[in-house]
């Protein structure tokens, strides 16, 4: 088995407020880590320019990725115009080649940013393509299996109508919550633009908080969530429970 990760969310920090514990513990176990989003964060502030704001981001975001010795990547798609498009798949389906991942982390199919959304179906489709022939991306070649696809969760539990998220299984993340939160602090930038734009104040435990609210549906301090794609085709064992034994847990 290929132990190789890739979390491909959105925006700079969504790795890190959602499956950050698991990449930690994955590492831990001799997995490769990987992070990338879809945008540099280009509209992630009230002060700074696009072509500014993006280059803070990705530097924190890389900085965030080393906290496991992983690495960094970006899709450089613009903030609030992801798109399910052609060039943006083949982005996705580029660095999945590229990096040729046995698990995959990306967006919720149903959140509360549309930017989210399209992220979740490009992942998806990217997953299903990567092996394809004739899906060409020059110089990189196919990839020999679809990997293990899983959504993380999303801010509050709960979908775009308010609706509670159905549930999947619970990752016990509560011996490396620190090393999450410390690798969201790599995000600086953020909590001025957080608390500006969202009303959104004490970063760091807004994470805490979404980890409690987890950890308590199973009866542990601090868990992420994760619901596994088991479409057609899409591997059907929970590679997660394998490598991580007795701290996945379900309702």
């Amino acid at each position: 088995m290929n132990k190789v990760v890739l979390a491909l969310l959105t925006h700079p920090d969504d790795s890190e407020f959602m499956c950050t514990g698991t990449l930690a513990l994955l590492s831990q176990k001799g997995w490769e880590i990987n992070i990338a989003s879809m945008t540099p964060g280009d509209c992630g502030s009230m002060d700074l320019g696009r072509e500014e704001i993006s280059k803070v981001r990705k530097a924190e975001n890389a900085k965030s990725a080393a906290v496991l010795n992983g690495s960094y990547h970006c899709l450089e798609c613009e903030d609030i115009f992801v798109m399910y498009d052609k060039p943006t798949l083949l982005k996705a389906i580029r660095l999945i080649r590229q990096v040729k991942p046995a698990v995959i982390f990306t967006a919720s199919p149903d959140d509360y940013m549309l930017d989210h959304e399209m992220t979740s179906r490009v992942v998806w489709q990217a997953c299903f393509a990567a092996g394809i022939p004739n899906v060409k991306t020059p110089g990189v070649k196919p990839c020999e299996r679809i990997p293990h696809l899983y959504y993380v969760d999303v801010f509050d539990g709960v979908d775009k109508l308010g609706k509670p998220l159905d549930t999947g299984f619970y990752v016990d993340i509560g011996s490396v919550i620190d090393l999450k939160t410390r690798m969201l602090c790599c995000h600086e930038s953020q909590r001025s633009w957080l608390l500006a734009h969202h009303g959104m104040d004490q970063y760091a435990a807004t994470l805490k908080q979404l980890a409690k609210m987890r950890g308590k549906e199973v009866g542990i301090a601090y868990a992420e969530m994760f619901r596994q794609h088991l479409g057609h085709s899409f591997p059907q064992d929970n590679i997660l429970k394998a490598e991580l034994g007795d701290i996945i847990h379900t309702k």
